[in-house]
């Protein structure tokens, strides 16, 4: 385990500013509005913020001001991954060890905000020491040479590395692909969860019969499910199938990585307009940059090929926080949740928010992990 500085040379900045320079801009599209994706006047004015008042400095301090390293990991397999992960413990000693992962197209800077809040609180029984890190493939951890870095074994992986720590019972929460590494960390180590926090829980439709009758609300929520995986899912059909022919466009043009991504947080958050309605501009393109400076563009795609077919729905018995914003792509009935997680002990449905949970609300966010983990410290 070695501790991590993120220090990247003026060159990559020098590079990534005349890029943003020499474009190739495609027509206008031929309806208004997002409608066939990013709009060309809103890309082309992101990136010229970009390019010209855009301070990677600033959040390259804000991360190394963290504790930061990287350490081998193999999830049971036979290959071992370099992961990049902030460990930030509380000043008080007691503090309930906390698994924090994000998703794509996420990363470790969902969770830069929440930090303070979640080691520091105002109340000591709520304290955590928080351990966040990238995915495989993500961020500053190393790309997968091989493949079968799926949802499972990521979840064993961190498994190992708590356990690397020395946290023998620890939370764990997640949103997005994070949720699903998370429950699959639930059901594999349930001696050593004490419980899980998600933000985005699937479970299998249940037999007709066997669960009350849906509400108004679940009724139409599950056709806003319908009408996202036929309008809104061309994404997750590339990258699960062609990621790698993907990859040549993102790794080459930051226009292309910035609006493939920024699209999603027009789409996914509870923003009625752009996503800077929510999210700060400058808090995207961090976000953004975590996926250029690295060039993980295509590595960051395979895990939906590695795990997109291959979602398991396993039971989930540690006891489990879910907390559905109204936004969020899938939002399923609770007698559907309640099936496959076994132990739901906290269930809370706000008014506003989105996808991005700790980015969008991050007071709400904090709020539903102390009020789960209350319960089972």
């Amino acid at each position: 385990m070695r501790e991590f500085r993120v220090d990247i040379p003026e060159s990559a900045l020098d590079d990534l500013r005349e890029r943003l320079a020499r474009t190739r801009w495609p027509d206008p599209s031929t309806v208004d509005g997002w409608g066939q994706g990013v709009p060309l006047d809103y890309a082309r004015e992101l990136c010229e913020h970009w390019a010209t008042r855009y301070d990677w400095r600033r959040c390259e301090a804000e991360l190394n001001a963290l504790p930061q390293f990287r350490t081998g990991l193999d999830g049971g397999g036979d290959d071992i991954c370099q992961i990049h992960f902030l460990h930030v413990r509380s000043r008080h000693a007691d503090a309930m060890p906390l698994v924090l992962t994000h998703g794509w197209p996420g990363s470790v800077i969902e969770y830069l905000d929440v930090v303070e809040a979640l080691t520091d609180p105002p109340d000591p029984r709520d304290a955590f020491h928080v351990v966040i890190p990238s995915l495989p493939g993500f961020g500053f951890s190393d790309k997968p040479s091989v493949s079968g870095w799926g949802v499972e074994r990521i979840a064993v992986a961190w498994a190992q590395l708590m356990d690397r720590l020395g946290y023998e019972r620890y939370g764990a929460q997640g949103g997005d692909w994070g949720s699903m590494i998370t429950s699959a960390l639930g059901t594999g180590m349930p001696d050593a969860v004490a419980g899980i926090h998600i933000t985005m829980p699937l479970a299998q439709r249940p037999p007709e019969g066997e669960v009350p009758p849906l509400t108004k609300a679940e009724e139409k929520a599950l056709a806003d499910r319908r009408m996202f995986q036929a309008h809104g899912t061309g994404y997750s059909a590339v990258q699960s199938t062609r990621p790698q022919t993907l990859g040549y466009g993102l790794l080459d043009s930051p226009a292309a990585q910035a609006a493939w991504i920024v699209e999603k947080f027009w789409d996914w958050t509870d923003s009625a307009g752009p996503p800077e309605n929510v999210i700060a501009r400058d808090r995207l393109l961090d976000n953004v940059m975590l996926y250029w400076l690295p060039g993980t563009g295509a590595s960051s795609a395979r895990l939906y090929w590695e795990s997109y077919k291959r979602r398991r729905l396993d039971l989930v018995e540690v006891p489990t926080g879910v907390t559905l914003f109204p936004r969020e792509l899938w939002r399923l009935p609770r007698s559907w949740v309640e099936r496959r997680y076994t132990d739901l002990r906290l269930w809370n449905q706000p008014d506003t928010g989105g996808h991005f949970a700790s980015l969008e609300q991050p007071e709400v966010f904090v709020d539903d992990v102390r009020a789960l983990f209350r319960l089972v410290r």
